[in-house]
């Protein structure tokens, strides 16, 4: 199995490289470094957003349980 694989039924070097000829005819040379660009810029926010909400999620410890009345009789003997 080719690790490679974009869409399935399409796993060999030569159906990439048809996919990637017919991106850079749809956005053009000069169009390519921009979208680049952005996907990295919009990867980074991304990853940067992970890191900043990764310590809220502290997992806080449960409540103690409240003493009842015949571990209270016991105190006072």
């Amino acid at each position: 199995m080719n690790t490679l694989a974009l869409i399935p039924g399409m796993s060999g070097i030569p159906e990439i490289l048809l996919i990637v000829f017919v991106v850079i005819l749809l956005f053009g040379g000069k169009k390519l470094p921009e979208l680049a660009r952005a996907l990295g810029k919009s990867l980074n926010e991304f990853k940067k957003g992970q890191t900043e909400s990764a310590p809220e999620k502290k997992i806080e410890k449960p409540a103690e349980p409240a003493e009842s009345e015949a571990d209270e009789d016991k105190k006072d003997i």
